[in-house]
């Protein structure tokens, strides 16, 4: 079975962070992140958050910002394990563990198809926030990193971009985290390879996969 991952181009990935929505007012005894409703139960240290594409919608890594050149992708996922989860407001971490798509296709010039798409050096450091901020990092003194295959004119390529983190925004409206033109940049590959991915999706719902029936996360 191929497996796809990004970190945007992810998880980072995708690829490749996890994190739920801002709510309004918190009382003093609300987590940031809470399952069921916004202000619920608190979700614990240890569980698993999990997130596939919100319905309808693609991920993408477009060759430039807003652009509708590059790769799109019909599926991906996303999963963390949940690491501190304090009172609200405050900030929640999160370990980034898998990113994946599949149903990957290119429109750009020369290139065939996506063969895979990687994310290199998992699992990252999620930090989702009371305002609904949410800040992808890697390991000090190192990127994010992807790796992306392609079937092109000249054969079989690899494209290795980086990006220094990925930021995203979680909403408590649809339960949802959005991923919007994350800059990645070629560090290595061959000229076919774009010199830019701009990574944009949005995963919808997140739930926690380790409570029964997988209730929705909230962000307070």
């Amino acid at each position: 079975m191929r497996r796809y991952a990004l970190s945007t181009l992810v998880t980072a990935a995708a690829s490749t962070a996890l994190a739920i929505l801002p709510a309004t007012a918190a009382s003093a005894d609300t987590a940031v992140l809470t399952y069921g409703s916004a202000a619920g139960n608190a979700v614990s240290v240890g569980d698993v958050l999990t997130a596939s594409l919100a319905r309808g919608t693609n991920a993408t890594l477009a060759t430039s910002s807003n652009g509708t050149s590059g790769i799109t992708c019909t599926e991906s996922t996303l999963s963390a394990t949940v690491t501190a989860n304090p009172a609200a407001p405050g900030t929640a971490t999160e370990s980034a563990t898998s990113q994946t798509f599949n149903g990957c296709t290119s429109n750009v010039f020369g290139v065939f198809g996506v063969q895979s798409i990687t994310v290199d050096g998992l699992p990252y450091n999620t930090a989702a926030s009371s305002d609904g901020t949410v800040t992808v990092t890697a390991t000090p003194g190192r990127a994010i990193q992807t790796t992306v295959a392609l079937s092109t004119l000249l054969g079989s390529i690899t494209c290795v971009y980086q990006a220094p983190s990925l930021s995203a925004v979680s909403s408590n409206s649809d339960n949802g985290l959005t991923f919007a033109n994350q800059k990645f940049t070629k560090v290595s590959g061959s000229a076919l390879c774009t010199a830019n991915g701009y990574f944009t999706a949005t995963y919808a719902p997140v739930v926690d996969s380790s409570v029964s029936g997988s209730p929705s996360v909230y962000t307070n």
